[in-house]
């Protein structure tokens, strides 16, 4: 399993680990920001300056879930990993991958009180040979306060065991996690997504309407960015069954009638992903009661109706054009088979 110390910039998260790792049997530190340098040196630098963070590279949220992967099938046991994540995005992006890989994640988030937060941030040691290293540091580490309490104010409190360290030292705030962990007392994160693939998939996707026909798209906790209600179509299940059963899971909604297909889409294989046929069925207009998903699961974290213009915004390019062809084969009446997203 792995052990996620969460917190500020500042709070002790790195110091608290290397505690941490004496105190859980069978326990490895894996810091990610050792990936975030490693980026710094592989990638074009015309890249790197188009972020401010290596967190927003995917390269560094996906080789940080493939390198924790890697090094619990070498080692077995906990690993301990000291990292702030103040977008839940992200959170759920690497969590998620997590997830995929039947690894559970305890989330810890260690909170000090902000003065307390600020004092030690003033005190904290930095490394001499880099320039301009204190102020830089201690600069970044203060802008991120206020990231930090817009995240403590929406999601990380309901998501995280949160540990108030204001008066602790790294070493009781180590022994508490490990107490905590050994007790059971900090929960796995309720993040589900179904096991990678490891070959080509069969997915199925049911578009459904508002009354001004607008689309339903929704908002996966596993993974970055927008998609239609659906997903992997089981062995010996029908797509259009496999639909009408993704819809009920993951929006509450109930489609009485089978949908009609509209779209069949075979994806190109682009490593990691294996591509495959991509189905989309017409489940029609929604009535006015049906039209507030109810999100029942852990799955999604949002939906709304967009327009085709708004779809393109949100959807990536693929995706939109399969949506594209979707609403156009709807409009005629007659199924479109497509290949990587272009009629064929």
């Amino acid at each position: 399993m792995i052990v996620w110390i969460n917190g500020a910039f500042g709070a002790g998260k790195t110091t608290t680990a290397r505690e941490l790792i004496e105190l859980i049997p069978n326990s490895t530190l894996f810091d990610p920001e050792v990936i975030g340098g490693a980026l710094t040196h592989l990638l074009p630098a015309k890249r790197l300056a188009e972020v401010g963070d290596f967190q927003d590279l995917s390269s560094w949220r996906r080789l940080v879930v493939d390198t924790a992967a890697a090094l619990l099938a070498e080692l077995g046991g906990t690993l301990v990993v000291p990292m702030t994540l103040l977008r839940q995005d992200y959170r759920d992006e690497i969590f998620g991958g997590f997830a995929s890989r039947r690894i559970p994640v305890l989330h810890v988030l260690l909170a000090p009180a902000e003065t307390i937060l600020r004092e030690r941030i003033a005190g904290r040691e930095i490394p001499r040979d880099l320039p301009d290293g204190e102020m830089r540091v201690r600069q970044w580490a203060y802008d991120h306060i206020e990231p930090y309490h817009a995240a403590l104010g929406s999601w990380l409190t309901a998501d995280a065991h949160l540990v108030d360290t204001s008066a602790q030292t790294p070493y009781q705030t180590a022994r508490h996690i490990a107490e905590a962990v050994r007790t059971g007392d900090v929960p796995a994160c309720d993040i589900v997504q179904t096991p990678e693939p490891t070959t080509e998939t069969l997915a199925a996707g049911v578009l459904l309407f508002d009354e001004q026909d607008r689309v339903l798209l929704v908002d996966p906790t596993y993974k970055a960015g927008w998609e239609f209600p659906g997903g992997v179509v089981e062995p010996g299940e029908a797509p259009a069954r496999a639909g009408m059963r993704e819809v009920a899971e993951e929006t509450g909604i109930r489609l009485l009638d089978v949908p009609r297909l509209l779209v069949v889409d075979w994806e190109q294989p682009v490593p990691p992903g294996y591509g495959g046929l991509r189905l989309l069925y017409d489940g029609g207009r929604l009535t006015e009661r049906d039209q507030r998903p109810v999100l029942p699961g852990t799955e999604l974290r949002g939906w709304r109706f967009v327009t085709e213009e708004e779809a393109a915004d949100l959807l990536p390019p693929v995706r939109y054009e399969r949506l594209r062809w979707a609403l156009r084969a709807r409009e005629r009446g007659a199924a479109l088979y497509l290949e990587a997203g272009v009629p064929v």
